[in-house]
């Protein structure tokens, strides 16, 4: 069973690691590792055990965090979609710098035990290339936008980034078009044993999100994304995301079902908002509705700041992007948002921190 799981090229750190000496490297792990480490050694123990599922943290940014069950042969097929997307070879290498407590650092691992990748493990901190030898390059990698913010000066080490976790502001994206590395942005959850699409950072603002291998979407009456992925989903997964669906196999991503803004019976969604105020602000930022006896819903701007250097509501008529009604009534300043532990911003009590701080 174990051979199966584990492909005979596979290396940590540049060392072999056979299938029978995988127990022994976990082990060693939990016992002398850090806490980082320790969760390495412990998944590595889950997936070459007998048992058929793995037990998974969701990341709680969309609800209360809960675990769930997922088949070791869905977790294979997704692992051997992304490898042939990417053309991922045995000998190629990876760097692993998220944690596994949660399923995106999980799939580094099953990727590269699968398609014998040499993966380089680094602690999941905001710069996880300054751990690794300056002349280490990788032929793929996973990361989260904030890590990606703070290795700009060291991502051309990076053959190819899948950016996942939270949105890719247009700011940061501005800065990725130069690099050498091909960046894409991923869409996914743990349910979905991370992403079933992705698109690549380009010049044009709108590309869709193109479907791995087998998977196909369809639209629910709410107009939100149903995903069929049969090879890694025993049943279709009904999702909160509103969309605009291009085909079967591709989609413009709108925003959460459930933070659609109702203000003045015009339909807002915060994350395209969101997106195009990025271009214009550099602090971290969400919109919100908060009541409104006129409007039902005004929409208001929270800032990850301090409330020092205050902004002009009038620079929201210069962006040109922004149509009327996309415009923040008013602005809140928060020093830091609240977030889950993998950097997700809890949008509701975030919301309530920022107007309770007034």
């Amino acid at each position: 069973m174990t051979e199966s799981l584990v492909h005979p090229n596979f290396k940590i750190n540049g060392k072999a690691v056979s299938g029978d000496g995988l127990w022994e490297v976990a082990h060693r792990f939990i016992k002398e590792g850090h806490g980082y480490q320790e969760s390495v050694g412990r998944f590595l123990l889950d997936w070459i055990s007998p048992s058929a599922k793995i037990h998974v943290n969701t990341s709680g940014s969309t609800g209360k965090p809960k675990k769930i069950e997922l088949l070791k042969n869905h977790m294979r097929n997704s692992a051997l979609a992304t490898g042939a997307f990417f053309n991922l070879k045995s000998g190629d290498t990876c760097l692993l710098c998220l944690s596994c407590d949660y399923i995106a650092g999980k799939m580094m691992l099953v990727r590269a035990m699968l398609l014998g990748l040499d993966i380089y493990i680094a602690e999941p901190t905001a710069t996880p290339l300054q751990q690794i030898d300056h002349f280490q390059t990788f032929r793929f990698c996973a990361m989260v936008p904030l890590q990606v913010q703070a290795s700009l000066d060291a991502l051309e080490r990076i053959e190819t980034l899948i950016i996942g976790g939270a949105s890719v502001s247009n700011a940061l994206k501005k800065e990725l078009l130069p690099k050498k590395t091909r960046c894409f942005e991923t869409y996914g959850m743990t349910e979905t044993i991370t992403h079933v699409a992705m698109r690549e950072l380009s010049e044009a603002s709108k590309n869709p999100f193109r479907a791995l291998p087998n998977v196909h979407f369809s639209l629910d009456d709410r107009e939100c994304l149903v995903i069929d992925a049969p090879k890694i989903a025993s049943n279709k997964i009904v999702t909160n995301d509103q969309v605009a669906l291009v085909s079967d196999t591709e989609f413009l991503w709108l925003g959460r079902y459930d933070n659609v803004i109702n203000s003045g019976g015009v339909k807002l969604f915060p994350e395209a908002i969101e997106e195009k105020l990025s271009t214009y602000l550099q602090d971290a930022c969400i919109v919100a509705g908060i009541e409104d006896e006129r409007l039902g819903q005004k929409l208001v701007l929270v800032m990850e700041s301090d409330s020092t250097q205050k902004i002009d509501l009038d620079l929201f008529k210069e962006i040109k992007t922004l149509a009327p009604y996309e415009r923040p009534k008013e602005i809140y300043y928060l020093p830091t948002f609240i977030r889950t532990k993998n950097g997700k911003i809890q949008r509701e009590l975030t919301l309530q921190k920022a107007i309770n701080n007034q």
